[in-house]
């Protein structure tokens, strides 16, 4: 137990990491916002849990990148990971719902992190060897020290953390097995988005 309260305060502080960061560009901000909202539903909605389910948005090679990168953020321990949770499926649900704008955004990015394992490793991310996988990821996690040129690393890493964290801890997974929730914060329901301007 000691183990699951110390994986959830270091969550809580990288997802605290993650926003609200001066630099931060709004499209990040507005993705951290809907996965926040979309999260108090993400245990209740059949259609992430499906068999059946296929992304709305990403793309297969897209989808295969958000689950490695997902699950070295949080990875499997005596608990499941992001991957085990479907994290993936919630990424794209909130990407399929966010704006246009926001979604490119955070797309362009995760075609950047493709674009730089190839000119380090040879291989997209998703083909790469888990521990490439990490070394970029440690680059882009250091944001006091990295060139312009890879700001759009650096945003897309901090979206895709909060989405993460937003996911996991709204999954089954996340709310039996990480919080120990007895059931009480499944929502019946899967209603959406809140905010006006995710309304129509």
């Amino acid at each position: 137990m000691t183990h699951r309260v110390d994986r959830r305060v270091a969550l809580r502080r990288l997802a605290a990491g993650a926003v609200g960061v001066a630099t931060s560009p709004t499209w990040v901000d507005s993705l951290t916002a809907m996965a926040q909202s979309h999260s108090q539903a993400h245990a209740a909605n059949s259609v992430l849990t499906g068999e059946d389910w296929t992304p709305r948005v990403l793309t297969a090679r897209q989808n295969d990148a958000v689950v490695a990168l997902s699950e070295l953020i949080i990875p499997e321990t005596e608990t499941p990971g992001a991957k085990a949770a479907r994290v993936n499926r919630f990424i794209d649900h909130v990407l399929a719902e966010a704006s246009q704008a926001d979604r490119d955004e955070f797309l362009r990015g995760l075609a950047w992190t493709d674009e730089r394992s190839r000119s380090l490793f040879g291989a997209d991310i998703a083909s790469t060897t888990t521990e490439n996988q990490i070394v970029l990821l440690r680059k882009l996690a250091d944001e006091d020290n990295q060139p312009p040129d890879d700001r759009a690393g650096v945003d897309f890493f901090r979206a895709l953390k909060s989405m993460t964290i937003s996911g996991y801890y709204s999954s089954e997974i996340g709310l039996r097995q990480e919080l120990g929730d007895d059931g009480q914060l499944f929502l019946a329901e899967f209603r959406g988005c809140d905010h006006p301007e995710h309304q129509g």
